[in-house]
């Protein structure tokens, strides 16, 4: 499969290096996933914690390569955020989805699936999936 045929996945948290070291973790743990486009969207414009709706949207658009973006959130307002950006249904690229994952666990299966050419749909279960991983 192509590149630009890959799903694009962005990482939304309130810390710009979390978002950061989450999405670097993610490729490292991959493999061969260099080319899996993948964004941070952490933190605000001005440097602190939060969330914003220009850096999540400038993220999905750096991803997008025609076969959807999977956005996986850390805490709530990144999950407000993220909805209301769908909600306005012209902010982000088409086929952009909201993934409910855990963050670290779905990050990196999202990316690792994203890696074999799979579709939105594949990459979103797989994240999900890490729901179910056990610790203990």
């Amino acid at each position: 499969m192509s590149d630009d045929k890959l799903v694009g996945i962005v990482l939304v948290s309130h810390s710009a290096e979390v978002a950061a070291s989450v999405a670097e973790l993610a490729k490292g743990l991959a493999g061969g996933a260099a080319a899996v486009p993948v964004a941070p969207a952490g933190g605000r414009e001005d440097g602190g914690l939060g969330t914003s709706a220009e850096l999540v949207a400038a993220a999905a658009a750096t991803v997008d390569r025609g076969a959807g973006v999977a956005v996986l959130t850390d805490l709530g307002s990144a999950v407000l955020t993220v909805k209301a950006l769908l909600a306005e249904g012209d902010e982000l690229p088409e086929g952009t989805r909201l993934v409910d994952a855990p963050f670290v666990e779905g990050a990196v299966a999202a990316v690792v699936t994203a890696a074999t050419g799979a579709d939105l749909d594949a990459v979103e279960a797989a994240a999900r999936e890490a729901y179910d991983y056990r610790k203990v």
